[in-house]
């Protein structure tokens, strides 16, 4: 893509509404545009982010088996008065009526819709187990929403449900899930910790939050050192080898990790000084195991392998993709502007033309633009060109912030000797190459 044929409008100054440095930089970048309070808009650059985490998002999800679906935003007040939830959801939930006088509701959650669509088509134990996922754009009438994408009130949210005939089915659900999350925010290229969660009235012990550690994260949080350090599964892992899940989700989860809420200050003293990591987190995913909460209130039953119908037990499995795109920021970042992940990158290279109009450098740059856009059978590389006729300074600026990988910096005068200059964004080192070696390398880097 060309810059000067892009949209891509970068602020200056720092907005006065913007409190931390993920708000402030995604204003900066041209990334997204408030319309209204916690309400934005995704322009371009930040909707090539947000595509990217929902696809390695849903990769993994269906790596690890859940089948895929698509639930609407509105809702019927009918099923959550099933349920129960209706009246007691609190003002978070934005109630409408249609044209015809019926109660129905923005979503701001879907246990109640897949519930629905559950009994209206399983009746076998023999179909379970199940877990059904939708990516889908959610509203919670947030008091006060703040922090720009990070909490805000409309989100987009990955949410999965699995169903099983008993709760050791169900935890076999969620060993999956809880391993499932630990691919994904490691693909995204964040270190994400498991940490305790209340489960609330259900009890137990299946319910963790995956924080990713940032000085300026919402939560404080209490972890072993042992954690940034421990390998995730690789993607041989077989999500259909219980045993092998539940030793992963055993290692994962025996060190101290816990947010706030759930601190155990007796616990905590029991971890050696030298292996204690006090620190602030982001939320960035939830699993949770409720049981048959929601079946049995709206009569979501399986013939058991006995004859008898039985309620089937649930989980939930959410990972927030709009609110990822903060939180990944917030990990990475410096005073210049964002470093992405290369999984996560917008684009992968950015070029830039320090002088167009130069014969030398436009053409070293064409060349370049072309060539690493075809890359002979492999996937294409995405690249951001600046051919825009601006101030060499505004342009080194403008790329350090929207914090692509790699920058190819084409001069004038390193131009006659045959070189450009590569740029690695997140170390800053430098080089200098032929174009042709140029062009290998980042081959070879993509």
């Amino acid at each position: 893509m060309r810059l000067s044929q892009y949209f891509m409008p970068i602020l200056k100054e720092t907005p006065k509404e913007a409190e931390i440095v993920s708000h402030r930089l995604m204003l900066r970048a041209g990334m997204v545009r408030q319309q209204s309070a916690g309400i934005y808009s995704w322009l371009p650059l930040g909707l090539r982010v947000l595509r990217k985490i929902e696809n390695i998002v849903r990769e993994e999800q269906n790596r690890a088996g859940a089948v895929e679906l698509l639930m609407p935003t509105i809702q019927s007040a009918d099923l959550w008065r099933e349920s129960g939830r209706y009246d007691d959801y609190g003002k978070e939930m934005l109630r409408i009526k249609d044209r015809h006088g019926r109660d129905m509701l923005f979503g701001p959650t879907n246990e109640e819709m897949i519930t629905e669509i559950f009994r209206a088509s399983i009746r076998s134990y023999k179909d379970l187990p199940l877990n059904l996922y939708h990516i889908q754009w959610k509203f919670r009438d947030e008091v006060r929403p703040r922090f720009g994408v990070m909490r805000c009130r409309e989100f987009l949210m990955k949410d999965a449900y699995s169903f099983d005939l008993d709760e050791q089915g169900a935890r076999a659900s969620y060993n999956r899930m809880f391993v499932s999350y630990l691919r994904t925010f490691d693909r995204l290229g964040v270190k994400a910790i498991p940490m305790r969660a209340d489960t609330g009235p259900i009890g137990g012990d299946m319910s963790h939050e995956f924080h990713i550690l940032a000085d300026t994260g919402e939560s404080e949080v209490f972890c072993h050192s042992d954690y940034p350090d421990m390998v995730v599964p690789g993607a041989d892992i077989d999500f259909r080898d219980d045993a092998a899940l539940e030793k992963i989700v055993t290692q994962w989860t025996t060190p101290y990790a816990a947010a706030e809420e759930m601190h155990d200050e007796k616990e905590w003293a029991r971890v050696a000084e030298a292996d204690r990591i006090s620190a602030r987190g982001i939320e960035a995913g939830h699993i949770f195991y409720f049981g048959t909460k929601y079946s049995t209130a709206m009569g979501a039953k399986v013939m058991n392998p006995d004859g008898r119908e039985t309620p089937v037990h649930m989980g939930s499995y959410g990972i927030g993709p709009s609110r990822l795109v903060a939180a990944i920021i917030e990990a990475s970042h410096d005073e210049n502007g964002i470093i992405w992940p290369k999984s996560v990158a917008p684009y992968d290279v950015g070029i830039i033309n320090m002088k167009p109009g130069d014969t030398d450098c436009d053409a070293a740059c064409e060349k370049i633009y072309a060539e690493l856009q075809y890359t002979g059978g492999m996937d294409d590389i995405a690249v951001l060109y600046d051919d825009r006729d601006q101030r060499a300074g505004a342009k080194f600026a403008g790329m350090d912030l929207i914090g692509l990988p790699v920058q190819v910096v084409v001069g004038p005068r390193s131009i006659k000797n045959g070189e450009v200059e590569i740029k690695d964004r997140r170390t800053g080192q430098r080089q200098n190459l032929t174009v042709e070696a140029a062009l290998n390398k980042l081959r070879e880097d993509h």
